[in-house]
């Protein structure tokens, strides 16, 4: 495995910044929401990624972060980006 995947990104916990302002005001959310937010606040490529491959549906905050935890585990990118609650 490479050993960059086991370093902390310095965009570690930028996913839980987006999760959070995304659902600070709202119960549900989809993938178009979460793809503007996040680019509007800048994340990086690897996260617009993580981002993208999101189901095109209307997720409630759990559902949206089992999403994007299953994606950063199959990338191995957990303890990189930080996982989401």
């Amino acid at each position: 495995m490479d050993a960059q995947n086991w370093e902390q990104a310095p965009e570690h916990g930028d996913l839980q910044r987006l999760v959070d302002a995304l659902f600070a005001t709202e119960k549900r959310a989809n993938r178009l929401d979460a793809l503007i937010l996040a680019q509007a606040h800048g994340l990086s490529d690897d996260l617009i990624e993580v981002v993208g491959l999101l189901p095109p549906m209307s997720m409630t905050r759990a559902q949206f972060c089992d999403q994007i935890n299953s994606t950063l585990a199959a990338h191995g990118w957990g303890r990189r980006y930080g996982i989401v609650s």
